[in-house]
């Protein structure tokens, strides 16, 4: 059982995977180990001062691989899943193995709309993001940003024309709903 000071037991005997593992249990024989002399066998000690750790409180129910029978006794809280990213990473972990492409391409997904709510959301306070301090725009102007990108062996060239797109699509994207919404209001 995980989380618990005991060894799991052997699947299989000592003289079974030396017959299949060339070499395996080399260091077996205590006179072949230098650290004998101080080496204590004692199966009881084991460092552990606890039979199974304490557990972090649960604020939230959190998501918990399938391949797990519970959550882990300690884990993550920085970020706590919420609207539809919340949603797609919940069905993620509740319906895919860890070992599906899915349950990672899942994940991904969930990553790129919650960036896309949080910029919405953004645009919904009284201070939202500004795309050009906050990304290093003006950087480029003042810090010889293009000349740095046309000289050198920069490993990041290829997307370079890229970068743009990915920064302003969403502001783009954002600006044409709102012309959308406001026409709309207007007409009526």
């Amino acid at each position: 059982m995980p989380y618990t000071p005991e060894k799991p037991k052997l699947a299989e005997s000592t003289d079974e995977l030396r017959a299949r593992i060339p070499g395996w249990g080399a260091d077996l024989d205590p006179a072949d180990r230098p650290s004998v002399p101080k080496e204590q066998f004692d199966p009881d000690l084991s460092g552990a001062h606890w039979q199974f750790p304490e557990r972090q409180p649960e604020k939230w129910p959190r998501e918990r691989s399938i391949e797990h029978k519970f959550l882990t006794p300690v884990f993550g809280t920085s970020c706590p899943p919420k609207g539809l990213s919340g949603v797609i990473r919940r069905y993620s972990y509740r319906r895919f193995s860890e070992g599906r492409a899915a349950h990672w391409l899942l994940l991904l997904a969930a990553d790129r709309v919650d960036t896309v709510e949080s910029t919405l959301g953004s645009l919904l306070t009284r201070r939202p993001d500004n795309p050009v301090t906050e990304t290093g725009v003006r950087s480029e102007f003042t810090h010889h940003g293009l000349s740095s990108r046309r000289r050198g062996h920069r490993v990041d060239r290829v997307h370079h024309p890229l970068d743009p797109v990915i920064v302003a699509a969403p502001w783009v994207l954002a600006g044409g709903v709102a012309y959308l919404i406001l026409r709309r209001a207007i007409r009526r």
